[in-house]
């Protein structure tokens, strides 16, 4: 079964210096039919305008991952971390007992383009805790690259919940498959490009939500074609 969220259906926010749609309830968006899919809390696809950002504030018992698009995002946190996050970077934060962070363009001329993410953890009251790996686009390319995982696997980053989080980036007619476990649901977010999830057509922005699906397969229809696929628990 496939449930499509279309991009124009999800609610939007624009104050300006932000420009963001958000799949899921968020801040004064509500819709209850639309909470959360498995362990996923929140994505929010989120357009900043140079120098702007959000100022300091706190999070916990939540785990948060941030995927850029395109610009640079400054993150500095409570428990001593700095970067700036470019293409390529996944970046995960575990909130756990509680954190505060920040997150600025980098840029005082071009805008930065980001997918946050917030997953519900699998234990409450963890230590909180920080980490930031580089996947090169030849990674991606073709393939489904684990980037996020309950144990770390293959280099991905580190997430405190039973969740393996995969990037793809796929030119006109390559194809990838995924099975899928009679116990686990999938989530496919397109980022850019246009790809058919077993036959359905999916453009940036929007995502399908998958479940008692045995097998997954993903065919770009555009060139650059990038999206992130979860497996979690049913």
């Amino acid at each position: 079964m496939i449930t499509l969220r279309p991009s124009h259906e999800r609610g939007a926010v624009n104050i300006g210096w932000l420009d963001s749609r958000h799949s899921f309830s968020f801040g004064n968006y509500y819709d209850p039919q639309h909470m959360g899919f498995s362990s996923l809390r929140v994505i929010n696809e989120d357009k900043v305008q140079p120098s702007q950002g959000f100022p300091t504030h706190g999070h916990r018992d939540m785990e948060i991952v941030t995927y850029v698009l395109s610009g640079a995002l400054e993150h500095k946190d409570s428990i001593g971390n700095g970067a700036v996050m470019r293409p390529g970077d996944v970046q995960r934060m575990s909130a756990g007992t509680g954190i505060l962070h920040s997150e600025y363009n980098a840029s005082a001329t071009e805008p930065v383009h980001l997918l946050q993410i917030w997953l519900l953890p699998g234990q409450l009251g963890i230590e909180p805790s920080y980490e930031q790996v580089f996947f090169s686009d030849e990674q991606k390319l073709g393939r489904l690259k684990l980037v996020g995982s309950q144990d770390g696997r293959e280099g991905s980053v580190t997430i405190h919940q039973d969740v393996s989080l995969y990037a793809s980036l796929l030119q006109t007619g390559q194809q990838v498959t995924h099975s899928l476990g009679s116990d686990r649901s999938a989530w496919v977010q397109v980022a850019r490009g246009a790809v058919e999830v077993n036959g359905q057509l999916l453009y940036a922005g929007d995502a399908a939500a998958i479940a008692q699906e045995s097998v997954i397969d993903l065919k770009a229809i555009a060139d650059q074609t990038e999206f992130l696929l979860f497996d979690m628990v049913a």
